[in-house]
């Protein structure tokens, strides 16, 4: 994957290869950025310019075959480590090995693709990714021998934030005393969850989300899509590339967010005075507790979504609401008045608790519940 094939991100892409002809490689760097911007495409960009000793030109003399290997993602010198789970095939101790074929496939077709489109690639939507102890030990046993070309190694480790506390303690040590010649590249969408000696190790490199027009450029030059859908979409996409896509192909079906969430907003506000709709409320819990965590914490990350748009409604910020469900009898006109400022950040906070608490195993069904009841109080709060 060459820069030239990277969405945006310019001065980005400037930094870091000015950084390697001026023979400044850090022996660990952290690439942070919201979904679909681009960040694991650019690590693997930056780790085909230095194994195959790009500087100066991309793809060029003999550089052709080494480049060729990057086309495979089987570059001997190139490792990967991404969150995983036990499987029908793999019952116990997974780790990134045991995944490659189906990581170069997920590279191959969706290089911006989030998290749980890889798990769901997998079939294992319904679990938590992780990067465990296991995955430790092997990125240890990996870097401990020479590089195979006789140069650099790079260790691309995708949503570092997954890696338990056992395994980000083991990886504390490698980022501390690195072998030579071995450059870490981390990439998260968030550093809420990691550890900040990792941090403290790490020079940051900060994401943003990709311009509209080169969304728009991207979808008409790569999806034959006509201009006009393509300016839309890129519009309803909030800089993420991987959502384009899926607006594009119509691939967000398999789960009905916004009727769940039609369905939740109804039954809190049937609940104001009226105990009975209270069932409603552990109906919806219970149903939505009965899919997976991932997916549970997609739907949340929507609900969030879908509340700031709302606000944004509320406040006529026009320009910035492309929201569009297909749930009859509900207009985001009408729902918007109740999104205020005197109950936005308490609904804000109550979700990325639900979040939280469900990321670390909590009781589903209790969690939504509570989020249910809580909602009930914030919908009827006045600005």
């Amino acid at each position: 994957m060459l820069f030239k094939d990277i969405l945006g991100q310019e001065h980005i892409k400037n930094h870091l290869t000015k950084s390697a002809e001026a023979g400044r490689i850090p022996h660990a760097q952290l690439f942070v950025g919201p979904e679909g911007c681009g960040t694991l495409p650019m690590a693997i960009a930056y780790a085909q310019y230095i194994l195959c000793g790009n500087v100066g030109g991309e793809n060029v003399g003999e550089n052709t075959a080494c480049n060729l290997k990057f086309e495979h993602f089987s570059h001997p010198d190139l490792h990967f480590v991404f969150p995983v789970a036990t499987t029908d095939s793999v019952k116990s101790h997974a780790t990134s090995d045991h995944f490659m074929v189906e990581w170069r496939q997920f590279l191959t077709e969706s290089p911006y693709g989030s998290l749980f489109d890889w798990l769901k690639n997998l079939g294992i939507q319904n679990k938590q990714g992780l990067i465990g102890v296991d995955e430790a030990t092997e990125i240890n046993k990996k870097l401990s021998l020479k590089a195979y070309e006789g140069g650099y190694k790079v260790m691309i480790i995708w949503m570092a934030d997954k890696m338990n506390g056992p395994s980000a303690n083991k990886l504390l040590k490698l980022l501390e005393e690195p072998p030579a010649k071995t450059v870490f590249i981390l990439i998260t969408e968030s550093t809420s969850d990691m550890l900040q000696t990792i941090l403290s190790r790490c020079q940051v490199i900060d994401f943003i989300g990709l311009s509209e027009s080169v969304i728009a450029e991207a979808l008409v030059s790569r999806e034959n899509c006509e201009p006009t859908v393509a300016k839309k979409i890129a519009h309803q996409s909030e800089g993420n590339y991987n959502k384009a896509l899926h607006i594009l192909r119509k691939e967000d079906d398999e789960y009905p967010f916004d009727e769940w969430f039609v369905e939740w907003v109804r039954s809190a506000f049937r609940a104001k005075g009226n105990a009975a709709a209270i069932n409603d409320l552990i109906a919806w819990s219970e149903n939505i507790a009965s899919t997976g965590r991932e997916t549970q914490k997609q739907f949340l990350h929507y609900c969030i979504h879908f509340f700031r748009q709302a606000l944004l409604l509320n406040y006529k910020a026009n320009d910035l609401v492309f929201l569009e469900t297909k749930v009859p009898k509900f207009e985001l006109e009408k729902f918007a008045p109740f999104v205020n400022g005197a109950n936005i950040t308490d609904i804000y906070k109550e979700l990325e608790d639900a979040i939280y608490h469900i990321e670390r195993n909590g009781n589903s069904k209790i969690i939504l519940t509570d989020l249910s009841i809580k909602l009930t109080r914030l919908i009827h709060k006045n600005a």
